[in-house]
């Protein structure tokens, strides 16, 4: 199992925010089904005042071109993501094309196992 991180902000509206998480509520099943299709085991996304955090655990058929291309030939994600975007501000330096950042681990602690 993989595991990769990324990080988005939202726009700094307390409305925006509100309605992004709302929509998180009932996030449309033909995402979730892509989610399933393209090896993402399981998905979690954490958030404090704008910022985003975004956590997958993937099988080892992941890849993220593979998830791209994906989305990109799906018409239901793409509305999805059509309609995200006008809750989200992209990180400073972000590629175009890109929404999410991914970040790098810089640290991990492990209670060893008895």
């Amino acid at each position: 199992m993989n595991r990769y991180c990324f990080a988005l902000d939202l726009k700094k509206s307390p409305k925006l925010i509100s309605a992004y998480v709302e929509a998180h509520k009932k996030v449309w099943p033909e995402v979730e089904a892509g989610f399933k299709a393209t090896g993402i085991i399981s998905l979690e996304l954490y958030l404090v005042e704008n910022r985003l955090f975004m956590i997958m655990d993937t099988s080892k058929v992941f890849s993220i071109k593979k998830k791209q291309s994906y989305d990109m030939n799906n018409i239901k994600i793409q509305q999805w993501e059509d309609e995200m975007e006008r809750y989200q501000k992209l990180l400073p330096n972000t590629l175009k094309g890109t929404k999410w950042r991914l970040m790098n681990k810089i640290y991990k602690y492990s209670t060893p196992v008895s």
